[in-house]
């Protein structure tokens, strides 16, 4: 199976520019052959954002971005774990979210943000309640940990209860002071479970994300790491029986 993870550099409360990077994105790894296509988080709004524009666009999914998004997935035949801001319709607050979509463009789950900081670029959000792992062929059961989730074990713990196989974490992790310090390999060795992390790249208003690194992790080990200054395509050869890397060689697409 080849899986794409799509390094990008969204810009900060750019939406329109960040949707058509991700369409593009997602339609430049389907043509590279990717089976399944990881974006990262904050993908869509830019790390900060609700100063500038506010979060009366965020809205109820799927909304009609979303709509017509999942038409491109179908029309690709891919699966996508899309990290996308929510409203929920019936408490009206907002998440910071990852979608799974299918590759007949039906939504199979969501994943809503459980660690997310009560101030800062995620003031905005409400955190998630629980974690559901989410039926995604052919890989059985997946688990998503959006970012900093990786830093609580009981989150993936629950998710390997569930059945999960896989784990995989959008993430906007820029490395200094408070950069991922050995959790990604933590839940592994935890877990048992394989993590493949997908970060983005990039400056955005407060936080440069340049050297930021897109990981896949294994037995408590990075099998690969990978960086690129502008928004970039990895895409990697998967083994599903084994669980791992079918080889460490790798291609870097430039958008």
């Amino acid at each position: 199976m080849k899986i794409a993870l799509l390094h990008l550099a969204p810009r900060a409360a750019d939406v329109t520019h960040n949707r058509r990077l991700v369409e593009t994105a997602v339609s430049a790894a389907a043509t590279l052959g990717a089976d399944w296509i990881i974006t990262p988080e904050f993908c869509i709004s830019g790390f900060t954002f609700h100063e500038q524009i506010g979060t009366d666009w965020i809205l109820p999914q799927p909304d009609p971005w979303m709509r017509e998004f999942c038409r491109l997935v179908a029309r690709q035949r891919v699966t996508v774990f899309l990290s996308h801001p929510e409203r929920d319709a019936d408490t009206g607050r907002l998440h910071n979210s990852v979608f799974v979509i299918g590759p007949d463009g039906v939504i199979r789950g969501t994943h809503r943000k459980i660690n997310t900081l009560p101030v800062g670029s995620e003031s905005w959000s409400s955190p998630g309640e629980r974690a559901t792992a989410i039926p995604v062929e052919p890989a059985g059961s997946v688990g998503v940990l959006v970012c900093a989730d990786a830093y609580s074990p009981w989150i993936a713990d629950s998710l390997k209860a569930q059945g999960a196989t896989l784990l995989v974490s959008p993430a906007a992790w820029a490395p200094g002071l408070h950069g991922p310090s050995g959790e990604w390999e933590q839940r592994t060795l935890d877990t048992g479970l394989s993590l493949l992390v997908c970060n983005r790249t990039g400056p955005d208003a407060t936080v440069d994300f340049s050297q930021a690194e897109s990981v896949i992790v294994r037995e408590g080990g990075k099998r690969l790491s990978l960086r690129a200054e502008r928004s970039a395509i990895f895409t990697v050869e998967w083994d599903l029986a084994a669980q791992d890397l079918a080889t460490t060689a790798h291609r870097i697409t430039y958008l």
